[in-house]
């Protein structure tokens, strides 16, 4: 884009809340179930945000790349920004004959607009996926990037002349790349086995530190039924125990804070109301860590697990916070799952009010 570079009052300063979390995805990372990586072609013919064919391929190469070095769905959208803006994500072979700041006519091409200084060969400006790796070489390289807002932290990758450029490309790119995730598979959760079975892989997962719970414990709960114990009023619903060994698919860690609370005693937040309580309860679970990652529902590890989840999971199934990601500009478009308000302190997965059933495979 045209070089005016701005003075620093004219810079709009704006927090992005949601932490990005890094997921330590190996390079050439397939795909696996919540791992971000897609189906570049899985689109179709459809149009997302007014974006279609070649342009949703590009979007989901970007996507791919990002994964690749084990970046979360925050970096992934801010790519796809950056491309909606440099080039309508398609694959350019020329630019705007913008002036550099020295007074050069800038060689800028492909997908990121790069130019030959500081990215090297026209082959590899013009590869999407050598030219998305070095985009996210760079955003890597930025310090608290993952606190920026989405079009400040593309800045400071671009140089752009002006710093809220990108702004108007967040929401589209946002609505293509959970698209992409939903539909491009981002990796099958797989799934199986009864009650028992189910418990037993979680308490297999609690055993090597994997599965932790906090005050007061729930995950006592899990053993009873991989013991196959019947406790009155501690049952966990089958569906709570899928989304659990799901969740250990996706993280290396897994914290729970809240499973069946009339096993517990607890009456608060929704009291006797809540899926925690009503009908013996265990229709929910609140996630309070993820990788060692606190968790408010509106952070990169609660928007991964949300879209993973969200395509497995049956019509009517509820997930919380919806109020704490449109605060921190996180907005995540789901199927299956319908949005409420809740504290920001944890993630609220539950399925009391669908008898539908997760789709496993």
């Amino acid at each position: 884009m045209g070089w005016k570079l701005p003075t620093l009052a004219a810079v709009t300063v704006v927090t992005f809340t949601a932490t990005a979390v890094l997921f330590g995805m190996a390079p050439g990372a397939s795909a696996g179930c919540g791992s971000g990586v897609v189906d570049p072609g899985a689109a179709g013919g459809q149009s997302v945000a007014g974006y279609s064919g070649e342009q949703l391929e590009n979007a989901g190469i970007i996507m791919n790349a990002a994964a690749e070095l084990g970046l979360p769905t925050t970096a992934q959208t801010i790519g796809v920004m950056t491309a909606m803006g440099e080039s309508t994500l398609r694959n350019l072979d020329h630019g705007d004959n913008a002036i550099n700041p020295d007074g050069t006519v800038a060689d800028s091409v492909g997908l990121f607009q790069q130019q030959e200084r500081g990215y090297g060969p026209l082959a590899d400006r013009m590869d999407p996926h050598k030219a998305a790796t070095a985009f996210f070489t760079r955003l890597m390289g930025v310090d608290e990037w993952e606190t920026m807002a989405p079009t400040l932290a593309a800045h400071a990758v671009q140089i752009n002349a002006d710093p809220n450029y990108y702004t108007p490309f967040y929401i589209p790119a946002t609505e293509v790349v959970q698209t992409l995730l939903s539909t491009g598979g981002a990796g099958e959760c797989a799934i199986g086995g009864d009650a028992v079975q189910l418990a037993q892989q979680l308490v297999d997962a609690a055993d090597q530190g994997r599965l932790i719970g906090s005050t007061p414990d729930h995950i006592k709960e899990i053993r009873w039924i991989a013991q196959g114990q019947t406790v009155p009023d501690c049952g966990v619903d089958v569906r709570i125990l899928q989304v659990l060994v799901l969740a250990l698919q996706i993280f290396d860690q897994v914290g729970v804070s809240d499973i069946n609370r009339k096993c517990t005693g607890q009456i608060e937040g929704a009291g006797t109301a809540s899926s925690h309580y009503f009908n013996g309860g265990g229709l929910a679970v609140d996630f309070y860590r993820l990788n060692g990652q606190g968790v408010t529902g509106a952070d990169g590890n609660s928007i991964r697990l949300i879209t993973a989840l969200d395509p497995v999971m049956p019509a009517g199934a509820r997930v919380g916070q919806v109020d704490c990601r449109a605060s921190a500009g996180a907005t995540v478009s789901t199927t299956n799952f319908t949005q409420f308000e809740d504290s920001c302190n944890h993630l609220h997965i539950d399925v009391g009010f669908t008898d539908g059933q997760l789709t496993t495979n």
